[in-house]
Protein backbone atom coordinates (compact mmCIF):
# COMPACT_ATOMS: atom_id res chain seq x y z
CA UNK A 1 0.00 0.00 0.00
CA UNK A 2 1.24 3.56 -1.02
CA UNK A 3 0.10 6.76 -0.04
CA UNK A 4 -1.54 8.64 -2.72
CA UNK A 5 -2.35 11.92 -4.08
CA UNK A 6 -5.89 13.07 -3.68
CA UNK A 7 -8.34 15.55 -4.51
CA UNK A 8 -11.08 16.35 -1.83
CA UNK A 9 -14.17 15.86 -3.40
CA UNK A 10 -16.70 16.67 -0.58
CA UNK A 11 -19.89 15.90 -2.36
CA UNK A 12 -18.36 12.51 -3.38
CA UNK A 13 -16.84 12.17 0.53
CA UNK A 14 -20.42 12.63 1.72
CA UNK A 15 -21.96 9.68 0.01
CA UNK A 16 -19.75 7.50 2.08
CA UNK A 17 -21.50 6.01 4.66
CA UNK A 18 -18.76 6.96 7.76
CA UNK A 19 -19.67 10.42 7.05
CA UNK A 20 -23.79 10.67 5.79
CA UNK A 21 -25.29 13.55 7.63
CA UNK A 22 -22.41 14.94 8.86
CA UNK A 23 -22.30 18.65 8.66
CA UNK A 24 -20.31 20.00 5.82
CA UNK A 25 -18.64 22.85 7.73
CA UNK A 26 -16.70 19.83 9.85
CA UNK A 27 -16.07 17.79 7.21
CA UNK A 28 -12.85 19.27 6.00
CA UNK A 29 -11.72 19.11 9.41
CA UNK A 30 -12.45 15.29 9.90
CA UNK A 31 -10.70 14.82 6.18
CA UNK A 32 -7.54 15.96 7.60
CA UNK A 33 -6.98 13.20 10.09
CA UNK A 34 -7.27 10.74 7.17
CA UNK A 35 -5.03 9.47 4.74
CA UNK A 36 -5.45 8.33 1.26
CA UNK A 37 -4.05 5.17 0.12
CA UNK A 38 -3.75 2.81 -3.19
CA UNK A 39 -3.76 -0.68 -3.50
CA UNK A 40 -2.61 -2.82 -6.02
CA UNK A 41 -4.90 -5.68 -7.49
CA UNK A 42 -4.47 -8.90 -5.34
CA UNK A 43 -2.85 -6.71 -2.28
CA UNK A 44 -3.58 -7.88 1.27
CA UNK A 45 -5.13 -5.34 3.15
CA UNK A 46 -5.95 -7.04 6.33
CA UNK A 47 -4.47 -10.27 7.72
CA UNK A 48 -5.19 -12.19 11.11
CA UNK A 49 -1.81 -12.31 11.41
CA UNK A 50 -0.87 -8.86 11.59
CA UNK A 51 -2.23 -6.39 13.86
CA UNK A 52 -4.44 -3.66 12.45
CA UNK A 53 -4.13 0.47 13.65
CA UNK A 54 -6.39 1.63 11.16
CA UNK A 55 -10.26 2.19 9.59
CA UNK A 56 -9.86 2.24 6.03
CA UNK A 57 -12.77 3.12 3.70
CA UNK A 58 -13.57 2.28 0.63
CA UNK A 59 -13.37 5.00 -2.05
CA UNK A 60 -13.02 3.41 -5.55
CA UNK A 61 -12.44 -0.26 -6.53
CA UNK A 62 -13.12 -3.47 -4.28
CA UNK A 63 -12.29 -5.48 -2.03
CA UNK A 64 -13.31 -9.31 -1.06
CA UNK A 65 -13.20 -10.49 2.34
CA UNK A 66 -12.28 -14.14 2.64
CA UNK A 67 -12.48 -16.22 6.39
CA UNK A 68 -9.98 -18.83 7.71
CA UNK A 69 -8.50 -19.19 4.40
CA UNK A 70 -7.02 -17.03 1.12
CA UNK A 71 -8.22 -20.32 -0.80
CA UNK A 72 -11.49 -20.19 0.65
CA UNK A 73 -14.48 -18.44 -1.66
CA UNK A 74 -15.15 -14.90 0.23
CA UNK A 75 -17.76 -14.22 2.36
CA UNK A 76 -18.47 -10.73 0.97
CA UNK A 77 -17.34 -7.73 -1.44
CA UNK A 78 -16.67 -4.10 -0.13
CA UNK A 79 -17.19 -0.97 -2.66
CA UNK A 80 -16.57 2.46 -2.52
CA UNK A 81 -17.98 4.08 1.07
CA UNK A 82 -17.97 0.37 3.03
CA UNK A 83 -15.63 0.29 5.65
CA UNK A 84 -13.06 -2.48 6.47
CA UNK A 85 -11.28 -3.16 9.44
CA UNK A 86 -13.58 -1.40 12.11
CA UNK A 87 -13.70 -4.00 14.68
CA UNK A 88 -10.21 -4.33 15.08
CA UNK A 89 -9.68 -0.60 14.45
CA UNK A 90 -12.21 -0.08 17.85
CA UNK A 91 -10.64 -3.25 20.51
CA UNK A 92 -6.99 -3.14 18.90
CA UNK A 93 -7.21 -6.85 18.20
CA UNK A 94 -5.85 -8.99 14.95
CA UNK A 95 -8.43 -8.62 12.04
CA UNK A 96 -10.87 -11.85 12.17
CA UNK A 97 -10.87 -11.81 8.19
CA UNK A 98 -8.12 -11.24 5.08
CA UNK A 99 -9.22 -8.41 2.96
CA UNK A 100 -7.73 -8.34 -0.56
CA UNK A 101 -8.01 -5.76 -2.93
CA UNK A 102 -9.34 -7.25 -6.23
CA UNK A 103 -8.54 -4.66 -8.53
CA UNK A 104 -6.57 -1.51 -8.65
CA UNK A 105 -8.18 0.56 -5.16
CA UNK A 106 -7.79 3.79 -3.14
CA UNK A 107 -9.00 3.86 0.33
CA UNK A 108 -8.90 6.44 3.07
CA UNK A 109 -6.99 5.10 6.53
CA UNK A 110 -7.63 6.64 9.65
CA UNK A 111 -5.12 5.65 12.74
CA UNK A 112 -6.86 4.72 15.64
CA UNK A 113 -5.25 7.63 17.82
CA UNK A 114 -7.63 9.89 16.55
CA UNK A 115 -10.61 8.50 17.16
CA UNK A 116 -11.35 10.20 20.34
CA UNK A 117 -10.97 13.83 19.25
CA UNK A 118 -13.15 12.50 15.87
CA UNK A 119 -16.45 11.46 18.03
CA UNK A 120 -15.63 14.86 20.43
CA UNK A 121 -15.90 16.53 16.63
CA UNK A 122 -18.75 14.75 15.51
CA UNK A 123 -20.93 12.80 17.18
CA UNK A 124 -23.01 11.74 13.89
CA UNK A 125 -20.16 10.23 12.66
CA UNK A 126 -19.64 7.81 15.87
CA UNK A 127 -23.20 7.00 15.34
CA UNK A 128 -22.40 5.92 12.22
CA UNK A 129 -19.53 3.96 12.45
CA UNK A 130 -21.54 2.43 15.15
CA UNK A 131 -24.34 1.50 12.41
CA UNK A 132 -21.22 0.20 10.39
CA UNK A 133 -20.49 -2.48 13.36
CA UNK A 134 -24.14 -3.28 13.73
CA UNK A 135 -24.23 -4.24 10.29
CA UNK A 136 -21.45 -6.42 10.43
CA UNK A 137 -22.41 -8.19 13.64
CA UNK A 138 -25.76 -8.79 12.01
CA UNK A 139 -23.70 -10.09 8.53
CA UNK A 140 -22.12 -12.45 10.86
CA UNK A 141 -24.79 -13.97 12.92
CA UNK A 142 -26.11 -14.16 9.27
CA UNK A 143 -23.37 -16.30 8.21
CA UNK A 144 -23.43 -18.45 11.49
CA UNK A 145 -26.80 -19.75 11.19
CA UNK A 146 -26.34 -20.46 7.12
CA UNK A 147 -23.46 -21.84 8.13
CA UNK A 148 -25.32 -24.43 11.38
CA UNK A 149 -27.98 -25.11 8.85
CA UNK A 150 -25.93 -26.32 6.34
CA UNK A 151 -24.03 -28.51 8.38
CA UNK A 152 -27.54 -30.00 9.42
CA UNK A 153 -28.89 -30.83 5.73
CA UNK A 154 -27.98 -33.27 3.13
CA UNK A 155 -27.06 -31.39 0.33
CA UNK A 156 -28.39 -33.88 -2.26
CA UNK A 157 -31.85 -34.20 -0.96
CA UNK A 158 -32.46 -31.15 0.87
CA UNK A 159 -33.48 -33.73 3.94
CA UNK A 160 -31.87 -33.12 7.49
CA UNK A 161 -28.80 -35.54 8.23
CA UNK A 162 -27.29 -37.75 10.88
CA UNK A 163 -25.83 -35.09 13.27
CA UNK A 164 -29.48 -33.15 13.41
CA UNK A 165 -31.39 -36.23 13.70
CA UNK A 166 -28.91 -37.50 16.89
CA UNK A 167 -29.71 -33.75 18.08
CA UNK A 168 -33.19 -33.25 17.26
CA UNK A 169 -34.02 -36.91 18.78
CA UNK A 170 -33.51 -36.31 22.41
CA UNK A 171 -35.26 -32.94 21.93
CA UNK A 172 -38.59 -34.46 20.54
CA UNK A 173 -37.47 -37.67 23.11
CA UNK A 174 -37.61 -35.70 26.13
CA UNK A 175 -40.79 -33.42 25.33
CA UNK A 176 -43.06 -36.24 24.46
CA UNK A 177 -42.12 -38.38 27.26
CA UNK A 178 -42.83 -34.85 29.43
CA UNK A 179 -46.54 -34.24 27.72
CA UNK A 180 -47.25 -38.17 28.16
CA UNK A 181 -47.18 -37.87 24.05
CA UNK A 182 -46.26 -41.36 21.75
CA UNK A 183 -43.30 -41.02 19.11
CA UNK A 184 -42.81 -42.77 16.07
CA UNK A 185 -39.86 -43.74 13.83
CA UNK A 186 -40.11 -44.78 10.70
CA UNK A 187 -36.82 -46.16 8.73
CA UNK A 188 -37.13 -46.79 4.68
CA UNK A 189 -35.24 -47.76 1.97
CA UNK A 190 -35.34 -47.25 -1.71
CA UNK A 191 -35.75 -50.75 -3.14
CA UNK A 192 -33.28 -52.71 -5.69
CA UNK A 193 -31.30 -49.07 -5.48
CA UNK A 194 -27.91 -50.58 -6.32
CA UNK A 195 -29.66 -52.43 -9.78
CA UNK A 196 -30.91 -48.95 -10.33
CA UNK A 197 -27.97 -47.21 -10.49
CA UNK A 198 -26.29 -50.03 -12.22
CA UNK A 199 -28.71 -49.56 -14.85
CA UNK A 200 -30.07 -46.32 -14.90
CA UNK A 201 -26.56 -44.47 -13.63
CA UNK A 202 -25.06 -42.86 -10.73
CA UNK A 203 -26.54 -39.32 -11.78
CA UNK A 204 -30.34 -40.81 -12.18
CA UNK A 205 -30.25 -42.44 -8.86
CA UNK A 206 -28.97 -39.04 -7.42
CA UNK A 207 -32.41 -37.76 -8.87
CA UNK A 208 -34.38 -40.31 -7.98
CA UNK A 209 -33.24 -39.39 -3.81
CA UNK A 210 -34.41 -35.83 -4.69
CA UNK A 211 -37.66 -37.57 -6.06
CA UNK A 212 -38.10 -39.69 -2.55
CA UNK A 213 -37.15 -36.84 -0.40
CA UNK A 214 -39.50 -34.70 -2.19
CA UNK A 215 -42.52 -36.99 -2.65
CA UNK A 216 -42.21 -37.63 1.15
CA UNK A 217 -42.06 -34.22 2.23
CA UNK A 218 -45.61 -33.39 0.52
CA UNK A 219 -47.19 -36.06 2.74
CA UNK A 220 -45.46 -35.71 5.80
CA UNK A 221 -47.04 -33.17 8.78
CA UNK A 222 -45.15 -30.16 9.60
CA UNK A 223 -43.74 -31.36 13.01
CA UNK A 224 -42.36 -34.69 11.19
CA UNK A 225 -38.74 -34.64 10.14
CA UNK A 226 -36.94 -36.39 7.06
CA UNK A 227 -33.39 -37.42 7.26
CA UNK A 228 -31.65 -38.98 5.00
CA UNK A 229 -29.81 -41.51 6.89
CA UNK A 230 -27.23 -42.56 4.70
CA UNK A 231 -26.69 -43.90 0.80
CA UNK A 232 -30.66 -44.79 -0.09
CA UNK A 233 -31.36 -45.45 3.61
CA UNK A 234 -34.05 -42.48 5.04
CA UNK A 235 -35.49 -41.86 9.01
CA UNK A 236 -38.91 -40.13 9.52
CA UNK A 237 -39.48 -39.11 13.07
CA UNK A 238 -43.06 -38.84 13.80
CA UNK A 239 -43.94 -37.34 17.08
CA UNK A 240 -47.26 -37.92 18.53
CA UNK A 241 -48.75 -41.01 17.36
CA UNK A 242 -49.40 -44.04 17.98
CA UNK A 243 -48.37 -46.80 16.37
CA UNK A 244 -51.47 -47.48 14.24
CA UNK A 245 -51.39 -43.75 12.86
CA UNK A 246 -47.87 -43.60 12.29
CA UNK A 247 -48.53 -47.04 10.25
CA UNK A 248 -51.40 -45.18 8.60
CA UNK A 249 -49.14 -42.49 7.43
CA UNK A 250 -46.52 -44.69 6.51
CA UNK A 251 -48.60 -46.32 3.88
CA UNK A 252 -49.45 -42.87 2.02
CA UNK A 253 -45.73 -42.11 2.02
CA UNK A 254 -45.49 -45.95 0.17
CA UNK A 255 -48.85 -45.36 -1.94
CA UNK A 256 -47.47 -41.83 -2.46
CA UNK A 257 -44.12 -43.43 -4.36
CA UNK A 258 -45.63 -46.36 -5.58
CA UNK A 259 -48.03 -44.44 -7.62
CA UNK A 260 -44.64 -42.22 -9.44
CA UNK A 261 -44.08 -44.75 -12.57
CA UNK A 262 -41.91 -42.25 -13.92
CA UNK A 263 -40.50 -38.40 -13.45
CA UNK A 264 -38.58 -35.93 -15.02
CA UNK A 265 -35.30 -35.09 -14.20
CA UNK A 266 -31.99 -32.97 -15.98
CA UNK A 267 -31.71 -36.61 -17.65
CA UNK A 268 -35.06 -37.10 -18.98
CA UNK A 269 -37.52 -39.16 -18.37
CA UNK A 270 -36.50 -41.93 -15.77
CA UNK A 271 -38.60 -44.45 -14.01
CA UNK A 272 -39.50 -44.13 -10.51
CA UNK A 273 -38.79 -46.18 -7.25
CA UNK A 274 -40.67 -48.28 -4.80
CA UNK A 275 -39.28 -48.20 -1.12
CA UNK A 276 -39.74 -50.56 2.61
CA UNK A 277 -40.37 -49.33 5.44
CA UNK A 278 -39.74 -50.21 9.13
CA UNK A 279 -41.43 -48.79 11.92
CA UNK A 280 -41.26 -48.50 15.72
CA UNK A 281 -42.63 -46.85 18.75
CA UNK A 282 -40.75 -45.64 21.42
CA UNK A 283 -40.49 -47.10 25.16
CA UNK A 284 -39.52 -45.13 28.07
CA UNK A 285 -36.12 -46.95 27.59
CA UNK A 286 -35.41 -46.44 24.03
CA UNK A 287 -32.41 -44.79 23.30
CA UNK A 288 -31.91 -43.24 19.49
CA UNK A 289 -29.77 -46.14 19.17
CA UNK A 290 -32.43 -49.08 20.13
CA UNK A 291 -35.23 -47.11 18.38
CA UNK A 292 -33.13 -47.46 15.06
CA UNK A 293 -32.28 -51.06 16.27
CA UNK A 294 -35.78 -52.28 16.10
CA UNK A 295 -37.17 -50.06 12.74
CA UNK A 296 -34.02 -52.19 11.00
CA UNK A 297 -35.14 -55.10 12.02
CA UNK A 298 -38.73 -53.93 11.14
CA UNK A 299 -37.30 -52.94 7.51
CA UNK A 300 -35.57 -55.96 7.09
CA UNK A 301 -38.81 -58.28 7.22
CA UNK A 302 -40.23 -55.52 4.77
CA UNK A 303 -37.45 -56.58 2.31
CA UNK A 304 -37.10 -60.27 3.08
CA UNK A 305 -41.22 -60.27 2.80
CA UNK A 306 -40.98 -58.54 -1.21
CA UNK A 307 -40.04 -55.08 -0.70
CA UNK A 308 -42.42 -52.36 -1.04
CA UNK A 309 -44.07 -52.89 2.22
CA UNK A 310 -44.18 -51.97 5.79
CA UNK A 311 -43.37 -54.23 8.87
CA UNK A 312 -43.99 -53.47 12.17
Amino acid sequence: MKAAQWQTDLQQIRQLRLFDNVALGSLNRLLDAFRPCELEAAEVLLSPFDRNQYLYIVVTGSLKVYLGSLDNQPVTTLGPGDCAGEISFIDNEHPSAYVVATEPSSVLRLHRDALGSLFQQSPQMMHNLLKVLCGRVRQGNRQLINSEQNANVDKLTGAFNRRWLEHMFERERARCLIDEQPLCLLMLDVDHFKDYNDQHGHLAGDYALCLVAHTLRRQMRARDSLVRFGGEEFVVLLPELQLQQAADMAERLRESLEQVDSFYSPLGAQPGVTISLGLTQMTVRDSLASLIARADQALYRAKNGGRNRLCH
